[in-house]
């Protein structure tokens, strides 16, 4: 590993501490370097707050060296006025040397613009450094200008066996059923309050009144979101007590509530495309679905997925309701106590 792709990775490293709250802006990491000595660092910590390469010109103590340093940032600096001023025109301002970057930014408001007046202004550009690792780290923020759609993760548990749930048709099977251990639990919450929202289909709603929330983590609550066709929903539901923003979609009218939002659409043509365009419009970068089988299914043979999360736990139902059937390639899997977790991505993403 050469210093430049060292440099690099650290502002990867960096990058990773907005996740959960930076979007729906990307995760950006920046580290300044003089004489092969890092002088500054920053990243992009929340939305609407100062960018990776403000914080890390602010944390230079001499900027009289700036003149003389390259700066390394994972995304192509801003050149447009939005919630904070352009970071281009920052490092113009200090006539840093060089700026040497990971990826182009894919929103069209900025692509190609920042480099541009960057070497307009007489400042070297180098771009396209491990730019396959930056646009992994971006993923939800590439995949909703790339693909005008969230970032789709799926997750579901199920048993030894191969059983997402119990048979519910059996007396006295109307409770939940955890199939994993607690520490997964909590790393559910974790991956919650990574995203933008969260999602689960009607059936789910109702035999698992789930809360759709981050308990077991400290983090950002998701925008909850639950399919309602028919408004049949009982009141008393979790997803219904108003403590988190939750979004409804229906068929019928309904009339908005204190943190509750209807949206009607048409259940008969392509439902899913439907909640996807409306979350590309809400600014929704990322989205878990965490069930049930049937709404999982509606995504999987769309090819409506980017990312498939299945935890195992070591127990067998024997009977009950098989989990869908998926196939993309591995590329995590892993032991937790008696408990696995294997994550896929799709190969095929559309």
């Amino acid at each position: 590993m050469n210093d430049h792709e060292k440099y690099m990775r650290r502002c990867f490293q960096l990058a990773m501490n907005g996740l959960g709250n930076a979007a729906p802006n990307p995760m950006v990491g920046c580290v300044i370097v003089h004489q092969d000595k890092i002088i500054g660092e920053g990243f992009h910590c929340r939305y609407g707050e100062a960018h990776a390469e403000v914080n890390a010109v602010n944390s230079v103590k001499d900027k009289n060296l700036l003149r003389e340093s390259t700066v390394y940032v994972s995304l192509e600096p801003c050149s447009h006025y939005g919630k904070t001023p352009p970071c281009a025109e920052l490092l113009i301002k200090y006539q840093v040397e060089r700026v040497i970057i990971s990826n182009l930014d894919p929103n069209p408001l900025v692509s190609g613009k920042g480099i541009e007046k960057l070497k307009s202004s007489g400042i070297e550009v180098i771009s396209g450094l491990l730019e396959h690792e930056g646009i992994e780290i971006n993923k939800r923020f590439f995949t909703y200008f790339n693909k005008k759609r969230p970032y789709v993760i799926l997750k579901w548990a199920q048993t030894l066996d191969g059983f997402m749930d119990v048979d519910r048709s059996q007396p006295g099977n109307n409770l939940n059923y955890w199939i994993t251990n607690e520490k997964l639990k909590i790393l559910v919450h974790k991956w919650r309050s990574e995203e933008a929202a969260i999602m689960v289909g009607t059936k789910t709603a109702i035999n698992d009144n789930p809360q759709l929330n981050v308990r077991l983590w400290h983090g950002k609550q998701p925008l909850r979101i639950v399919l309602d066709e028919n408004l049949e929903l009982p009141d008393n539901l979790h997803l219904f007590d108003q403590s988190v923003p939750t979004l409804i979609f229906t068929s019928k009218n309904s009339i908005n509530k204190h943190n509750i939002t209807y949206k009607q659409i048409n259940f008969c043509n392509n439902p899913i495309q439907q909640i996807l365009d409306f979350l590309y419009e809400s600014q929704v970068n990322s989205l878990i679905v965490e069930g049930g089988k049937e709404l999982l299914l509606s995504f999987i043979n769309n090819g409506l997925w980017d990312e498939a999360r299945i935890l195992t736990g070591n127990k067998t139902f024997e009977k009950g309701l098989k989990a869908p059937e998926i196939s993309g390639d591995i590329i995590y899997n892993h032991k937790i106590e008696n408990d696995s977790i294997c994550i896929m991505k799709n190969s095929i993403v559309s």
